[in-house]
């Protein structure tokens, strides 16, 4: 690939720190600056890609890593710079096509995954959703480029994204695996390398699959919805449904009503 010098290219293609250095007067989720110390750190370790600066690949890489600090951070759409916001559209696997307002209000994993049957969307909200994840994967869910195919307006690439299964998902036990996720992304970008859409395609549920893997652990807590509040139900229900969970190759896990718990502690 053809390397373009960094210095003229516009500030969202450049790495997300340097976006994150510019970004003033910001509406910030959670009210406060994101730390992405501990993801750098993570990724120099174990991507397995390391982009020259201003290749395309690396513009591509720090575009889409642009755009994921704004999706998850910043509530404000009017102060996205990575889209073009009166005409970006995101879909997965040809699915429902959503705007920078959907992606503010339902976060990333829920429009990216949908509904499966480890994880209704349905059911999920942006805190829930990001508690889910962000608990599963403790030291982060990182995200790399791994091959560009064709170079803009209309960009066809190959990313990963993995993170070390270190903490429960749901009421699943951690398995210390580290999992990963292989997919494709077709960017149609604006002339001056603003996204106008995303089409993302990857199997949404093999990485569900390795979450929910080991069975549910012996928990006092499983009966619980909430923070506070036990759920009313038969301590023989639940042996029931343990029986099914266990003894059936194709259990069905019942629906799990979000978690009411505050999250004050999201940005690792």
């Amino acid at each position: 690939m053809t390397s373009t010098e960094s210095n003229s290219l516009p500030l969202w293609v450049l790495h997300r720190d340097q976006v994150l250095e510019q970004s003033t007067n910001i509406e910030w989720r959670y009210g406060k600056f994101p730390d992405y110390t501990r993801s750098n750190e993570n990724l120099a370790k174990e991507s397995t890609h390391h982009h020259p600066q201003g290749s395309l690949e690396a513009i591509v890489q720090n575009l889409v890593r642009t755009f994921d600090v704004e999706a998850n951070f910043k509530t404000n759409p009017q102060q996205w710079i990575s889209v073009v916001n009166d005409q970006f559209r995101m879909s997965t696997n040809g699915g429902p096509s959503y705007t920078v307002s959907d992606v503010v209000e339902s976060g990333t994993y829920k429009l990216l995954i949908g509904n499966t049957q480890h994880y209704k969307a349905a059911e999920e909200n942006f805190e829930t959703s990001t508690n889910l994840f962000h608990t599963a994967f403790p030291e982060g869910f990182l995200w790399e480029v791994l091959e560009v195919f064709s170079a803009p307006p209309t960009v066809a690439f190959k990313w990963r994204h993995w993170g070390h299964f270190k903490g429960a998902y749901k009421d699943y036990a951690p398995t210390g695996e580290t999992i990963e996720v292989i997919g494709m992304s077709i960017a149609r970008l604006s002339d001056d390398l603003k996204i106008l859409s995303l089409e993302h395609y990857y199997d949404n549920t093999k990485f569900l699959e390795k979450l929910t893997a080991s069975g549910k652990p012996e928990t006092g807590d499983r009966d619980r919805v909430d923070c506070a509040t036990p759920q009313h139900k038969p301590a023989n229900f639940w042996s029931f449904l343990q029986k099914l969970w266990y003894g059936q190759e194709k259990a069905k896990t019942e629906p799990r009503k979000p978690s009411a718990c505050p999250f004050s502690a999201l940005i690792r």
